[in-house]
């Protein structure tokens, strides 16, 4: 009876060491916790993959999260993939166009690190509709306000968003609490990009918002913060002008019409004892 006794209780011993595992799985810093359970929400019309060359922090990679989550397969180096590939070797961007082949083979991404491109195997890569992202801002915690900084899931996002799918382009971001801020960040350029039919448009869209950024970026800089206007400065905005000339720049013209608004209350003998008055009296 010992036996089965003992058997029983390291296969218990054995199931808390593997909870406790899977509790102490690193996450990504902000992320979510979505209901697995909740029906179809981790399930797309298309497929979605990625190449991982481990190039970053496991615990802070967006795309291993998704794949955690089953919304993203693996692909090994060999692997074809027939549908979007968003790599970093591209020489085309991502526009309305390819809907039809997100459709149908689905969106992959190309997880690795600029500094390390020269390691990536691309020559036995299979695949022939390679994209690049147009311009956009990251939201992710790492690269947040960086332009084209885009971790796996905001790749996938911008992509789906762009052609059309802008309902799945919300759901992929779910299990992040920063997720939803990439749309609302780049809500304005997205809708831009959204709107185009071709390629080319999208390159334009991008282009005059490239050129609008850095006019703006010119004329912050083409401001002297030491150029002060003295009379703004120092007025008081809580009490009215009584509308009296200054000294300093009142005209005769200016003197006679006040004075003249006033002889009707103090009477003409108030007119004369104006600075000036007299002398502008004797020229008429």
């Amino acid at each position: 009876m010992g036996k089965p006794y003992h058997r029983r209780n390291r296969n218990m011993k054995h199931h808390k060491m593997q909870a406790a595992t899977a509790e102490d799985e690193p996450s990504y810093p902000g992320e979510d916790v979505v209901d697995e359970e909740e029906s179809g929400w981790n399930k797309f019309p298309f497929p979605l993959a990625m190449w991982d060359f481990q190039h970053c922090d496991p615990k802070k990679c967006s795309g291993r999260k998704l794949m955690r989550l089953g919304i993203v397969r693996q692909l090994k180096v060999s692997t074809r993939f027939n549908g979007i590939v968003l790599s970093p070797d591209a020489s085309r961007y991502v526009s309305p166009e390819d809907a039809t082949l997100i459709e149908k083979f689905g969106i992959a991404v190309i997880d690795c690190s600029w500094a390390k491109l020269h390691e990536v195997p691309f020559t036995r890569m299979r695949f022939s509709n390679s994209r690049l992202l147009p311009y956009l801002l990251a939201t992710n915690p790492i690269n947040y306000g960086r332009p084209c900084k885009l971790s796996c899931v905001e790749a996938f996002a911008a992509t789906m968003y762009i052609a059309g799918f802008k309902d799945f382009a919300e759901r992929v971001l779910m299990p992040f609490k920063w997720g939803k801020n990439f749309i609302v960040l780049n809500k304005e350029l997205l809708e831009q990009y959204a709107k185009c039919k071709t390629e080319k448009e999208v390159v334009k869209v991008q282009e005059n918002y490239i050129l609008q950024c850095e006019q703006e970026r010119r004329e912050r800089k083409s401001i002297d913060p030491m150029d002060i206007d003295l009379d703004k400065e120092f007025c008081n905005p809580n009490r009215p002008e009584l509308g009296m000339p200054s000294a300093s720049s009142s005209s005769d013209e200016e003197i006679n019409d006040v004075a003249e608004k006033l002889e009707g209350v103090l009477g003409e003998n108030c007119k004369n004892d104006l600075p000036g008055a007299e002398a502008s009296v004797n020229e008429s």
